[in-house]
């Protein structure tokens, strides 16, 4: 591609997990992707940094506070800076990006998404939550824009993977085999985690990831999330998911079609691969990464997910099939509580405690808008708040 013919990124938390990794695929890649705007927290000297090296014309930070310290950093450059939701929205919406790499973690990604969709970008999904709450908003609006959901997790990326070819010729599928790790306690029991501390659930044994999503995969709600993701991506039934627990972590997901036949994507656990394939989907190219060697995979193995003693996938599994609000009630319960672990305000197992007490507690919306779903999720953070005391209160962001 010469440079007339470039890609314009814009992305949504480059200085998280995923952020950080776009900008290495784009950095092996340059003549092919141009970056135009970059959104951050408040990791500012991260993101002058990203500015430096890719010159985006737009950037937005979490607060004006770090948005005037970032022009003051800045001086020298023609650059627009600005903050908040209407900073996300106006990197969302930018005129000159062709796609938007949504990477921030919770809810905040829903208005920057449907914006995004509304301006005709299309969309390398890594904000799960999106889809979780308002899945069924977002795809019929994705359809009605002619915008492609293009997924950046590497299990959905598999399953799309996996699912590409077959589906274009109206190929039917039985299930989606939906593949977790089993993260840091697998095998263990409940009693095993009455004393796990924060730096336990922080210590993946495959994948480098941010914290939250880090501790999601501990719980197993990360899973849970996933099922209710691939359910609005691939236009499937609850049924046809089946949590597959694979410690090795080499297979992605799997696809088992209609003959019983099974495709699957494998590879490194290395998430610049899916990355990648969203941003030049529907070609593939060269990337710079370890490669699996089948002469040294002694054992794959399979297991079936503990949903006595991760009792949050099975409140994910509940979650979904209750349908309407309930999805909400179970992402926004999660990311407070997590937010409360993080800060050591809670014990691990008290997550999934949190969780099952707000969905007992809240009142079912059958077929919610986007004001209810945004109702619901302030709703469980004041009643997690009130049933621990004021001074539990914490920020839900994850930084």
């Amino acid at each position: 591609m010469d440079a007339g013919c470039k890609k314009t990124i814009a992305i949504l938390g480059s200085t998280g997990s995923i952020g950080t990794q776009t900008l290495d695929v784009i950095r092996q890649h340059r003549e092919d992707f141009r970056v135009s705007a970059l959104s951050a927290g408040n990791n500012t000297d991260l993101l002058e940094k990203q500015i430096r090296e890719f010159c985006p014309s737009l950037v937005s930070v979490a607060t004006e506070g770090k948005a005037r310290e970032l022009r003051v950093r800045t001086a020298d450059l023609n650059i627009e800076i600005t903050y908040g939701m209407e900073g996300l929205l106006a990197v969302a919406e930018q005129e000159e990006s062709d796609i938007l790499v949504t990477a921030v973690v919770g809810m905040m990604g829903i208005h920057p998404t449907m914006a995004a969709i509304k301006a005709g970008k299309d969309i390398a999904l890594a904000n799960k939550e999106t889809l979780v709450t308002v899945g069924h908003l977002i795809m019929p609006m994705a359809e009605e824009y002619g915008v492609k959901i293009l997924p950046v997790d590497s299990e959905h990326s598999a399953i799309f993977q996996s699912w590409h070819g077959e589906r274009a010729h109206g190929n039917a599928i039985d299930k989606i085999l939906l593949t977790a790790s089993g993260g840091p306690f697998r095998g263990k029991k409940r009693e095993d985690l009455e004393h796990v501390t924060l730096e336990d659930a922080l210590h993946h044994p495959n994948w480098s990831m941010g914290r939250k999503i880090t501790v999601d995969s501990a719980t197993m709600v990360n899973k849970g999330l996933e099922v209710m993701e691939a359910k609005w991506l691939f236009g499937v039934d609850l049924d046809q998911i089946q949590v597959v627990v694979h410690p090795q972590s080499v297979i992605h997901s799997m696809v088992q079609y209609v003959d019983g036949a099974v495709i699957a994507q494998l590879g490194t656990p290395d998430m610049r691969l899916p990355i990648q394939y969203a941003l030049y989907y529907p070609k593939r190219k060269y990337l710079n990464e370890e490669r699996l060697d089948f002469y040294s995979l002694s054992t794959l193995t399979f297991e079936k997910p503990d949903m006595e003693t991760f009792s949050g996938l099975r409140l994910a599994l509940e979650a979904i099939r209750r349908g309407g609000n309930m999805p909400t009630v179970f992402n926004a319960a999660n990311e407070k509580a997590v937010a409360l672990f993080l800060n050591r305000k809670i014990r691990f197992l008290e997550i999934a405690e949190l969780i099952g007490e707000s969905m007992a507690a809240a009142e079912y919306i059958e077929n919610p808008n986007l004001a209810d779903i945004l109702a619901t999720e302030q709703g469980v953070y004041e009643r997690i708040d009130r049933s621990l005391g004021m001074d539990a209160k914490v920020s839900s962001t994850y930084s």
